[in-house]
């Protein structure tokens, strides 16, 4: 189930949702919330993103779009 970001814990594998124009993505990769922002879990580069949902990251999963309207 996706969350509000404002939610977002720190230090936890994250699947992060941005919504563009009308549209909506999933990330492809987990993300991590740190206090300047947003990294890839793979890696530790920054990424810069204004993500507006969030959810738990699982190994393996198939990434869905789906999000709640707002």
């Amino acid at each position: 189930m996706w969350e509000a970001i404002a939610a977002a814990p720190y230090g936890r594998d994250l699947e992060l949702a941005v919504i563009e124009g009308n549209r909506v993505h999933s990330l492809v990769f987990a993300c991590r919330r740190v206090a300047n922002g947003w990294v890839k879990v793979s890696g530790g580069e920054r990424i810069t993103v204004s993500p507006t949902h969030w959810r738990f990251w699982r190994k393996g999963q198939r990434l869905s779009p789906d999000l709640p309207n707002r």
